[in-house]
């Protein structure tokens, strides 16, 4: 077998992604607008012949020239990318493939977690890695009428606390799962603080961390992301997925959600879920947003953030609960209030 050089591809190197390009596109792959480790092999003319990447804890864009398969190169390709996620202390795993691919990777010690529109695999290095999280949430498992809300809550609002008590007015038993990926303005341990002392007087709700298999960087991308229409719609698709099986493990029967008349991405998000959850014995609630007091405005974590940015305290008085809101005025939130002034962007797009 032939010996090939296998390098990293920095951002800068325009000509170097042009080529990259045209082998995915050759491949019939596309590069994903969101990667922040590329590498490739190339052989003694400086052809690019595989090349593959990272985006956090996934594996991503992998393609090998079609003249040169069955040589190895894609192997290469995964051992230094898993190599690369090791070195900066990211062991647990995830890959997206299609079914043409699903048994090289399991062959490569890969383990099949869901898949999606009967074409994409979704794949982790753990052989009981999200059998071990179903297995944890069973210890909570409630017998009579149980829900579930997934909530970013970035940060806890009047409008989340509605949701919650329109769930929690209508099951037994409310399953709540803070999203645990720290891609938002407010830091996960900040915001989980926040949603449980908002909720700690509704008894029947449990709060779960979401850990990486709901609304992750690894699931769901595009929650966090700018990425094309179809790409949401697919990740969409497999976090519902996953979500269904959680479902199962909690003898969950519903899920509510709020009705987005702000967020592209939650927008479409509620739209997959309206079709696929009954097909799983789900039931899906879209609850109509609270509105600000004295206003027909619906309230908005958006728009909350927004107010911080401006330093409106009297629209933040309108929108939040009174844990929130005293959280925002401590020496405590200082740090933050100044990262999200400074932030480009406060809107979920």
């Amino acid at each position: 077998m032939a010996e090939y050089c296998i390098s990293r591809i920095y951002p800068s190197d325009k000509k170097a992604f042009s080529k990259i390009d045209s082998l995915l596109r050759q491949e019939g792959i596309s590069r994903d607008a969101n990667l922040d480790y590329t590498c490739a092999i190339y052989d003694d003319d400086m052809h690019f012949i595989a090349t593959g990447s990272c985006f956090k804890n996934t594996l991503r864009c992998m393609a090998v020239d079609h003249r040169h398969q069955g040589e190895g190169l894609l192997n290469q390709i995964v051992s230094h990318l898993i190599d690369y996620q090791y070195s900066r202390g990211i062991y647990h795993i995830f890959i997206y493939t299609k079914l043409s691919t699903e048994k090289f990777f399991r062959d490569l010690g890969f383990y099949e977690i869901a898949r999606v529109d009967g074409k994409l695999v979704f794949m982790e290095n753990r052989a009981t890695g999200f059998s071990d999280y179903l297995d944890s949430l069973k210890g909570f498992r409630m017998e009579g009428n149980c829900s579930a809300i997934v909530m970013n809550a970035n940060p806890f609002t009047l409008g989340h606390r509605y949701l919650i008590e329109q769930a929690a007015a209508a099951s037994d038993h409310v399953h709540l799962f803070i999203v645990s990926e720290d891609a938002s303005l407010f830091p996960f341990e900040i915001r989980k603080r926040l949603v449980m002392e908002g909720v700690s007087d509704i008894k029947n709700v449990i709060c779960h961390d979401s850990g990486p298999y709901i609304i992750s960087n690894a699931t769901f991308p595009s929650y966090f992301l700018r990425d094309s229409r179809d790409v949401i719609e697919s990740h969409a698709r497999l976090d519902i997925e996953i979500f269904a099986r959680i479902a199962s493990a909690c003898n969950i029967s519903s899920r509510f959600v709020g009705e987005e008349p702000f967020s592209e991405v939650t927008g479409i998000y509620n739209r997959i879920m309206q079709e696929q959850l009954p097909a799983h014995g789900i039931a899906c609630h879209i609850v109509p947003r609270k509105p600000m007091e004295g206003s027909d405005q619906p309230i908005s974590a958006s728009t909350v953030r927004e107010a911080i940015r401006t330093g409106d305290v009297q629209l933040l008085k309108r929108l939040l609960p009174e844990s929130t809101l005293s959280f925002l005025q401590s020496k405590e939130a200082a740090p933050l209030i100044q990262r999200i002034k400074a932030a480009a962007s406060v809107v979920h797009y």
